[in-house]
């Protein structure tokens, strides 16, 4: 279990840049997989009813503007921050919503959080779809 986290983490932080998911040339062999697709409907219904929601862009994205039941744990230090999250979602089977700009480092944020044994993570995709009405 250790390792697998230590490999998603790994996974994580050497993808932690800004979102890459969608840039061209993304399939060549060798490249990264894209993230898992977005469901922002289903992280409104969530966010609506109360699931904890984590913002995993950067302090400075962050600043410009973010959900406001959201808590910032950029991407890179997910891992770090797995008990922390369970705590704030009331245990690892509780829901919890991931966001960023564009769903990209949201995808990556719910692969770490399944590998830590979190089994209701929703990448809810980017900030702007998840704050508009």
């Amino acid at each position: 279990m250790r390792s697998a986290l230590f490999v998603a983490l790994a996974l994580a932080v050497a993808a932690c840049g800004k979102d890459t998911s969608s840039a061209p040339g993304s399939t060549a062999p060798g490249a990264p997989t894209a993230a898992p697709a977005d469901d922002t409907a289903v992280a409104k219904q969530l966010i609506a009813t109360g699931a904890t929601v984590i913002d995993v862009r950067e302090q400075d994205e962050w600043d410009e503007g973010h959900l406001p039941q959201a808590k910032l744990f950029p991407v890179g230090t997910i891992g770090d921050h797995a008990e922390e999250i369970a705590q704030l979602a009331g245990g690892k089977d509780k829901p919890v919503v991931v966001y960023c700009k564009s769903g990209g480092r949201a995808g990556k944020a719910k692969q770490v959080l399944e590998a830590a044994g979190f089994t209701r993570v929703v990448n809810g995709g980017g900030y702007r779809k998840l704050a508009a009405q």
